[in-house]
């Protein structure tokens, strides 16, 4: 059972619920010591005090994260205990069904060929056991009814282990799914949602509002000179900008309305029955809140950032891609007017002519 740490280095959840396992040994030895006191099993009363006191040190290796040495202990005072309690008392005892807990344990705390050496190891151990309690008499025997108490008591600590262990594997799937889902749906840096998500729930949002027969409209946002921002003070105050040009963007919007990363410094936001007008009122108080943030920096001054944005408002039967374009447009109009701006684009005629002059200008 003892390994590097290398070969058990697991999930912090899994040596959590190792260390609680701990605590559990120490309550139920606990009540061992009086109960074989009671027994006049003096020997296997102290041997409970023993294994009191190795619980507690694994409970405290396990805090130091120290898990091999936690693990070693463990794994050491349930095979003596069993192996003792069976000799003395007897295979009705049920002590050995503690050994069981131990192969589901072997499979995740070791991997591959190891695991399997070790079980049948453990399995070759129980076989043995089983094997010297069937050939020998019990060498301090107790009585029927003691027998069956003990038994009864151990197989419904180990069954209650089992369902602790079970609830944890289930839990821990859970968590790991949210966790994948999390990661496939929302940008690491900014904590917003990513642009695949974004434009997913955009998409659906946009159908509803069509369905419903009202607007929605779209705004792409770009940070001012950002490049120049990471020349001058480096790629971790740039991303130190854009979390929280993310959480001043997500303050100032509604509770309903879809933000997410779109791709660097550009950021996208669906405002959901939201017209032009009520749109560029949106927009330029975001922009506002933005020029007027002071950023500090190591270099004894303030860093001042901008944004420009684009702004447009849903067509019927439009797609997204359509929507998303025209405010792409209307930021390109943003940028070349100056920047620290809102543009508003509705008119076709005008995109028009952009589009124009965007191609003039490539």
């Amino acid at each position: 059972m003892v390994s590097t740490e290398r070969s058990i280095a697991l999930q912090p959840q899994f040596w959590q619920l190792a260390r609680q396992a701990c605590l559990i040994g120490i309550g139920v030895n606990t009540i061992f010591f009086g109960v074989f006191l009671y027994l006049d099993a003096r020997i296997l009363a102290w041997v409970n005090v023993i294994s009191v006191l190795m619980y507690s040190w694994a409970f405290s290796a396990f805090g130091k994260r120290q898990n091999t040495l936690a693990t070693g202990l463990i794994w050491t005072e349930v095979v003596l205990h069993a192996a003792l309690a069976t000799l003395l008392i007897g295979w009705d005892s049920g002590f050995h069904y503690y050994l069981l807990l131990f192969f589901p344990a072997l499979a995740v705390t070791l991997r591959g060929p190891m695991a399997l050496a070790a079980m049948i190891v453990q399995w070759c151990f129980y076989i043995g056991l089983y094997l010297l309690s069937y050939w020998y008499r019990p060498l301090r025997p107790i009585s029927d009814e003691a027998l069956l108490g003990l038994n009864f008591f151990n197989l419904t600590v180990v069954v209650a282990l089992f369902g602790f262990l079970g609830f944890y594997y289930v839990r821990t799937i859970k968590v790991a799914n949210r966790k994948l889902n999390t990661l496939a749906s929302v940008d690491e840096l900014t904590q917003l949602l990513n642009r695949r998500q974004v434009t997913a729930l955009a998409e659906a949002e946009l159908a509803r509002s069509e369905r419903s027969q009202l607007v929605a409209s779209a705004m792409l946002l770009d940070v001012d000179h950002f490049k120049l921002i990471n020349d001058v003070y480096g790629h971790e105050k740039g991303d130190q900008v854009l979390q929280h040009l993310a959480k001043i963007i997500t303050r100032e919007l509604r509770q309903h309305d879809l933000v997410g990363r779109w791709g660097g410094e550009e950021f996208m936001v669906l405002l959901p029955e939201t017209d032009l007008s009520l749109a560029e009122s949106i927009a330029e108080r975001l922009r506002s809140a933005i020029a007027s943030h002071a950023w500090e920096t190591n270099l004894g001054h303030d860093l001042r950032v901008t944004i420009s944005i684009g702004v447009s408002e849903s067509k019927p039967n439009e797609t997204l891609t359509r929507l998303i374009k025209r405010a792409d447009n209307a930021l390109y109009i943003s940028k070349d007017e100056g920047r620290n701006r809102v543009t508003v684009l509705q008119d076709l005629s005008k995109e028009s002519e952009l589009a124009k002059e965007v191609s003039r200008s490539q």
